[in-house]
């Protein structure tokens, strides 16, 4: 048996995936202080997006789970009350590798890590969730990047339907894990009163977010966008100011209060 288990953590450890870059002293990816791994790939193309070099599926580095975990123990003592994660990119679009690495978390000899995935759900499917069964097995923690609350201003905002993230928010609350739902304002295009309500009607449907994250828009990616020669699609939109934050988070909060209110 022993001889068995240690087969499945060396096949696990060899998992290979494709990374655009890591961070080893994160601190706004989840709890405490985290090692995060940007994974590379991703099929949507925000307007506000800040790493259009993490889009290209075959670029970046090949990495194998083993070698994320091997980087957390070597900075273990930092990590006390974090863990790894994963974000991207779209670390669901390598559902194997992302898969390996929470798995090896979870059984670490040093002692559990707690793990967190950063997504927008794009690459989950209601019609094939056994693809990444697994991965969800392992989260103990979900960041789920709700772009737009409508499905019209969705696919303006990331050229993709919001079908899979709105099907990945049902499939997490089926099974009771814990939700941080992130939102970014952008003027003009996500702090309409209408839509921040529509955000607080849709959550209010899934009763294991813990969390509501609203982060405001910055313009950090233009110079990225100007280097590789791509015209950036939110030119002229300013950045959000912090300060008006908290008032709009409100205006989540109440319908959503009231959308769980009307549903008894």
């Amino acid at each position: 048996m022993e001889k068995d288990e240690a087969g499945k953590i060396g096949a696990l450890r060899a998992r290979e995936g494709r990374v655009h870059s890591m961070e080893t002293m994160g601190t706004v990816d989840g709890p405490g202080t985290r090692l995060v791994v940007f994974c590379q790939g991703c099929p949507m193309r925000c307007a506000y997006c800040h790493n259009p070099d993490s889009w290209d599926p075959a670029a970046g580095s090949v990495t194998t789970a083993g070698e994320v975990l091997d980087l957390f123990e070597r900075n273990r003592p930092f990590y006390r009350r974090g863990g790894i994660t994963l974000s991207g990119g779209e670390p669901m679009l390598q559902p194997d590798f992302a898969a390996a690495v929470f798995a090896l978390a979870h059984a670490a000899p040093a002692g559990r890590i707690h793990t967190c995935l950063d997504t927008s759900g794009i690459a989950f499917s209601a019609a094939s969730p056994e693809r990444h069964a697994a991965l969800l097995d392992k989260c103990d923690l979900v960041l789920l990047d709700v772009k737009h609350a409508f499905d019209e201003g969705h696919r303006e905002l990331t050229g993709k339907a919001a079908g899979n993230p709105r099907a990945l928010g049902d499939e997490l609350a089926r099974r009771g894990t814990p939700v941080v739902v992130r939102h970014v304002v952008v003027p003009g295009i996500t702090d309409d009163p209408e839509e921040l309500a529509a955000l607080g009607r849709l959550i209010a449907r899934w009763d294991n977010v813990v969390g509501l994250d609203l982060l405001p828009y910055h313009t950090m990616g233009v110079g990225k966008y100007r280097a590789l020669g791509l015209d950036y699609p939110l030119e002229g939109v300013s950045a959000q100011e912090k300060g008006a934050i908290p008032g709009l988070r409100r205006q989540v909060l109440e319908a959503r209060a009231a959308a769980r209110s009307d549903r008894g």
